[in-house]
Order: structure tokens, then C-alpha cells, then sequence
């Protein structure tokens, strides 16, 4: 544990010595304060809740996220840094987690600064905070399957521009996965359980659960579940380069 600590410390110091830390807090709070209350009619609603703030949520991360974790492994391989956090007396799952912990870590405070957003809605009305409170959680967890997706990417191309595209890319697929567009689409030929499984796929589906104000076990084990499943294949890949470069 003192080894994951220290790697997750390390990380976030490299976010707030740059400035990529303030530039993606800033963009992030722009855009969500954006969104919700000019396309998404915050104030026109004539609704106490915060529906148009968390509904752009996904779209946010599909930009925002594979900006953040494209340098978690790629800028690693690129400056050759990789061989020295190896030989560090670390695992490499060690590594993998504490990198991914770091992020995580990060784009949470990212969105518990929104808070304002929150106090807002509170004084103009009598919301369920219960469900905004699930809400947050919510896309903490999607912002994980992210950059859990974002992680394998980094650590399979040097490019970082290359780790981008093919994160926002596969980020995109399981988001509209649960389109209800793409459902109707393939509900017109498909078989019921196909296009089931699909919905289940999608983070947009389970995302959509939780904003209602139900944590269910389903989705969180979704969610959990894939976060786990994509660390698991960057250590595959990692492994991988690194049998490469031996």
C-alpha cells in the first residue's frame, strides 16, 4: 500500500506542475456550466434538479477524458521513463493502479469543484439531493470506465494523439451502445436479447439508472467490473511491450 500511495502522489504532483491540471479544470467547469445552464435550459426548466447539468456528462468525458489519460503510459514509453518506474521495487499491477488511482483521483476533484452548480439549485428550489448525490457518484464511476478504457490505450501506442482517438473511440461505442436511436435501430431485426445486451453494455444505460436516484448493485458492479476488466488488459499489454523491449 505504501508503494501504490507513493505512485498515486507522484502522479498527481506531474498533473499540478504542468499546467494540465488548471487547463482541464478550467475547460471542464466551463463547458458543464455551459451546457447546463445555456443548451441545457437550467433556468427555462422551471426545475428544481440538475438533470441538463449531469446529462452532458458523457459527452463531456468522451472529449475530456481521452485528453487526460492519453499521457498515462504513452509519454512513459515516449521518453523511455517506462524502464525506470520498472525497475523500481513496485509490481507492475502496482503501477498500473496507482497510475489509474491518480486520474481517477483527479477528475473527481475536477467535479466536486461544480459544487456551486449544486449550492444554485438548492437555492432556487427544494431538489432530491439524494438523487444528485447518486448522480455525482454516478459519473465519478463512468468517468473510471474512461480512463480505465483510456489506460489500455496509453499503454498500446507510444503516440499520444493515437491513444486519444482510439480511447474517444471506443469511449463513443459503448456510449451509444445504449442510445435509444442504435437500440430501435437494431431492435427492428435483431433479437430481443441481442439489443438487451447491448443496453447492458452501454454506460449511457446504467449512467441514466443511477442519475433516478437508484444505486442498484447492478450498476455499480457494471461499472466496478469494468473498470477492473480494462486494468486488466493494460497489464496484458504492458506485459506485453515489455516482453518486446527485452
Amino acid at each position: 500500500m505504501s508503494h501504490l500511495r507513493t505512485i498515486v502522489r507522484r502522479e498527481l504532483s506531474s498533473y499540478f506542475s504542468t499546467h494540465i491540471a488548471y487547463v482541464f479544470i478550467l475547460i471542464f467547469l466551463m463547458l458543464s456550466s455551459a451546457f447546463t445552464f445555456y443548451l441545457g435550459g437550467f433556468y427555462e426548466r422551471g426545475q428544481a434538479d440538475l438533470s441538463p447539468f449531469f446529462n452532458f456528462h458523457p459527452w463531456l468525458y468522451l472529449f475530456l477524458v481521452p485528453a487526460l489519460s492519453m499521457r498515462l503510459w504513452a509519454e512513459e514509453r515516449k521518453s523511455g521513463s517506462i524502464e525506470l518506474l520498472l525497475t523500481l521495487p513496485i509490481t507492475l499491477s502496482e503501477a498500473i493502479l496507482g497510475k489509474f488511482l491518480a486520474a481517477w483521483t483527479f477528475t473527481g476533484l475536477a467535479l466536486s469543484l461544480t459544487f456551486p452548480v449544486w449550492l444554485t439549485v438548492n437555492y432556487l428550489g427544494d431538489p432530491d439531493n439524494g438523487a444528485i448525490l447518486a448522480s455525482y457518484l454516478g459519473s465519478w464511476l463512468m468517468a473510471g470506465g474512461f480512463l480505465a478504457i483510456g489506460s489500455c490505450m496509453s499503454a498500446l501506442s507510444k503516440s499520444q494523439v493515437i491513444a486519444f482517438i482510439l480511447t474517444g473511440l471506443i469511449c463513443l461505442l459503448f456510449v451509444l451502445a445504449g442510445y435509444p436511436m442504435v437500440l430501435d435501430l437494431f431492435g427492428s431485426w435483431a433479437p430481443q436479447m441481442l439489443v438487451d445486451a447491448m443496453a447492458n453494455l452501454s454506460f449511457l444505460t446504467h449512467f441514466a439508472s443511477i442519475t433516478k436516484g437508484v444505486l442498484s448493485f447492478q450498476d455499480l458492479l457494471f461499472f466496478l467490473s469494468f473498470i477492473f476488466a480494462w486494468l486488466w488488459a493494460t497489464l496484458i499489454v504492458v506485459e506485453m511491450k515489455r516482453g518486446e523491449s527485452a
